[in-house]
């Protein structure tokens, strides 16, 4: 039988850095018949320094080990992640500025802590669905922003949202490079993908993707992996970069087996995210 999997990596932490995964935290949710889901960067380009300003790493604490995931810087003050990353969480280090997370010494990164009090899921997330799965982190206190940390732009709110199908957009993250890999990468990855028209995702996944998600292409293994949870997915124009997805799940059998990876919607989200953070793009 094939299960549907969230794409959080499970990482017991020691001095020496990265250990390799345990068990995902969630449980395997039995929603397709015949196929297993999970997730990461798979077959990506090495990320340079400043290239990708606005993602963040996540290093959650939940009491009886650590588990990794990426988000999206979104102001000063709050970062946009997956519901399954942060739920249960017991407080989160930051990454900011990072392409080597095992680099305490690395220039530009910085590492911020912050508690379980300044973590906010979305109060309809629903684990055996993995439907609104999407969070906020807020950062203890306002960041500056330099070269290597910056946000990305929210989607503008004004009623008329793009599907974004059939647009090249960007995947990035720390998540497992391949199937073979038993840790999460040390360093940040990208991909370059289409957005898959979504009626063509839903025929993959039978029922689990929704109007609140969008997909992109997993063409010549290109994908999202374990470790990638809660990424960015974003559209590109010009200077401006736009966070239009955060990354939800895959398919189990392996990240480099030509399925879709699954995102949260963020335009479905925006009137939560305002009333959360006060956020908005008009």
């Amino acid at each position: 039988m094939k299960f549907l999997a969230v794409l959080s990596l499970f990482v017991a932490v020691a001095a020496a850095g990265m250990m390799p995964p345990m068990e995902p935290r969630l449980p395997i949710l039995p929603l397709m018949p015949a196929s297993e889901l999970e997730g990461r960067i798979t077959n990506g380009e090495l990320a340079s320094a400043g290239q990708f300003p606005y993602q963040v790493g996540l290093s959650l604490n939940f009491g009886n080990g650590n588990a990794w995931c990426g988000g999206t810087l979104i102001s000063n003050r709050w970062v946009l992640t997956a519901a399954h990353c942060t739920d249960g969480a017991q407080g989160v280090t930051v990454y900011l500025g990072a392409i080597n997370i095992k680099d305490d010494n690395e220039k530009g990164q910085q590492r911020i802590y912050t508690s379980k009090k300044n973590i906010v899921v979305h109060e309809e997330w629903d684990s055996s669905t993995l439907s609104n799965d999407i969070s906020l982190i807020k950062l203890p206190v306002p960041i500056e922003f330099n070269d290597r940390i910056q946000p990305a732009a929210l989607p503008k709110k004004n009623g008329q949202y793009a599907s974004y199908e059939g647009e090249l957009v960007w995947a990035s993250g720390w998540g497992r490079d391949s199937d073979a890999a038993t840790s999460v990468s040390s360093v940040l990855r990208y991909i370059q993908v289409p957005v898959l028209k979504l009626s063509t995702c839903k025929n993959y996944y039978l029922g689990s993707v929704t109007e609140k998600m969008i997909c992109i292409s997993g063409k010549d293994g290109k994908s999202t992996c374990n470790g990638d949870s809660g990424g960015p997915l974003v559209y590109k124009e010009g200077d401006v970069n736009t966070v239009i997805g955060a990354t939800s799940f895959g398919i189990v059998l392996g990240c480099e087996k030509g399925w879709p990876g699954v995102f949260t919607r963020v335009t479905a989200y925006l009137d939560w995210i305002e009333e959360q953070s006060g956020l908005v793009n008009n």
